[in-house]
């Protein structure tokens, strides 16, 4: 933790700290999803694979859009999932 002297540093540092917590937060979140997504398209379940890769990609746009995860990020990662989707459904 960076111990600043000036006043507006020392409140920059609380706010980064909170934002840091928060998107750290935001980004377990989205492990999870994207986890569960995967785990059941490896079992092959297509019905429940669609509708958990909808909300994995719903979580994704949410944390782009406030800031959590860059936007080209977001949109890598919603294409693996809809690829491993669609690999899924396939078999």
């Amino acid at each position: 933790m960076p111990v600043a002297n000036i006043k507006s540093q020392i409140k920059r540092n609380r706010q980064n700290e909170r934002a840091h917590e928060r998107n750290k937060a935001v980004r377990t979140a989205l492990k999870t999803a994207s986890k569960k997504a995967r785990v059941t398209a490896a079992e092959g379940d297509a019905e429940a694979t669609t509708q958990l890769v909808r909300d994995a990609a719903r979580a994704y746009d949410k944390a782009a859009s406030r800031g959590a995860l860059h936007k080209r990020t977001a949109a890598r990662n919603k294409s693996r999932l809809a690829k491993a989707a669609n690999r899924a459904a396939s078999e």
